[in-house]
């Protein structure tokens, strides 16, 4: 797996990743603390409002700017949004009113919503063989997983010595060594498509991806990852500095276990995919996320919440986030071509930070209305209801080739080869506008 940072580009890239993660992470601290600066007795409701407006800008940004990516030198865009990023961050130490901050985390997300699906798209382009792409990715889902694990502890390390104010100064150089990263090495663009009106360029990674059957079910699956993670990441703090009355290092090892059973997976998954189809691998995955939810909650139903317990059933989850997001990215390669591929990453941005968008409150209302088993109960519910969908629209036999016949092209097309019948490898695209064997 590490070989790969042997290739000068994908290494260039995977730092850049890895410092704007830590950056990000810098500044998500940071925010809490000014947020709680600014106003002592609302700083819950501006977290809040700065989270809102994260995924706001993530579910609404993303698919717009995925489209014009392909118009644009990657290596440029690229280096721009992480100047913008890195302009937010300097800005932010010197703000005194709430409604400045919430401008610029505005134009930072919005940023990385255009950064994040563009440079996914990327890597494929600079890893076309399938076997070293599918070890980008989980070198990609470590270095998330270290990102929740380094940058607390730099955090809390430079919070000693300086104010809070320097960790938004930290995330400034962070994305701006990111930017220099990417500057220092030339990305592939892919040929242009051809001309489109804007609506069909904001709505075709959309398009592309409702059509797609593997795609369909991959929503399903957001919908599982994303309940089982929003019981984690909303409610964990109350599970253990409220039920189980322990302090800070409890609760940090007790995300820790999340995150380790994460990195397991990560660094299982490159061989396991080697020899088993994405499919049942990811279905795994999210069985086991959901299974670990149902497992709580019937262990809190004949005995009261042990620390133990909790840290084996985050380690489960953990696990199962992983199985299924880090094959994600081969998914959205395969079911599209170069050119479309920012505006199918960005879909798939979008659409899974839509299920988070649903899944954050829902499981922060269950728990303070109900209790941590219902809440287990109901976001085990919707996990599960997440993997029927993903089971009733990936077809177990998911074909690379599919043969199929074009009545709507001419006989003498290029595309038929004299075969109006033919097969090949099925992806949407003006020739092939919807799935099946007749087009």
């Amino acid at each position: 797996m590490f070989s790969l940072l042997a290739k000068r580009t994908y290494r260039h890239l995977f730092l850049a990743q890895l410092i704007a993660l830590m950056g990000t992470g810098l500044a998500t601290v940071a925010l809490g603390l000014m947020a709680y600066d600014l106003d002592p007795d609302g700083a819950a409701m501006i977290l809040g409002t700065i989270f809102t407006i994260k995924m706001v800008a993530y579910v609404g940004i993303a698919p717009i700017a995925g489209t014009f990516a392909e118009r644009v030198n990657r290596r440029v865009l690229l280096v721009g949004l992480d100047l913008v990023r890195a302009f937010a961050m300097l800005c932010l130490p010197f703000v005194a009113q709430t409604w400045h901050v919430f401008g610029l985390i505005f134009l930072m997300q919005a940023a990385s919503a255009a950064f994040t699906p563009t440079f996914q798209a990327t890597i494929p382009d600079v890893l076309p063989d399938e076997a070293e792409y599918t070890r980008a990715l989980s070198l990609s889902r470590l270095a998330s997983d270290l990102e929740n694990i380094i940058s607390p502890t730099i955090a809390a390390l430079l919070l000693i010595v300086l104010s809070y104010q320097a960790l938004f100064l930290g995330a400034f150089a962070g994305f701006l060594a990111s930017a220099l990263l990417v500057l220092a090495v030339s990305l592939p663009d892919p040929k242009p498509g051809a001309p489109r009106g804007v609506y069909d360029r904001t709505t075709r990674g959309i398009r592309i991806y409702l059509a797609t059957p593997r795609l369909r079910g991959l929503m399903g699956l957001n919908i599982v990852v994303s309940s089982a993670g929003a019981m984690v990441l909303v409610n964990t703090v109350v599970l253990v500095r409220g039920d189980l009355a322990l302090g800070e290092p409890a609760l940090a090892w007790t995300m820790f276990a999340f995150g380790a059973g994460s990195m397991i997976a990560a660094m299982m998954l490159p061989r396991l995919l080697d020899t088993r189809p994405d499919r049942p691998v990811m279905f795994a995955g999210a069985a086991v996320m959901g299974a670990a939810l149902l497992g709580l909650a019937a262990t809190l139903s004949v005995t009261e919440l042990r620390w133990l317990y909790l840290t084996i059933a985050w380690l489960a989850v953990g696990m199962g986030y992983s199985t299924v997001l880090t094959p994600a990215g081969r998914l959205l390669a395969r079911s599209a071509h170069p050119e479309d591929r920012p505006a199918v990453f960005a879909a798939q941005f979008a659409l899974s930070h839509a299920a988070w968008l649903v899944c954050y409150p829902l499981a922060g209302w269950l728990m303070t209305a109900f209790g941590t088993i219902p809440a287990l109960l109901g976001l085990a519910a919707l996990s599960g209801v997440g993997l029927f969908i993903a089971l009733r629209l990936w077809p177990a036999t998911d074909p690379i080739d599919v043969r199929h016949s074009h009545a709507n092209l001419p006989t003498d097309h290029p595309h038929l080869q004299g075969r109006r019948e033919h097969s090949h490898p099925m992806i949407i695209d003006d020739l092939h506008p919807r799935w099946g064997r007749g087009l």
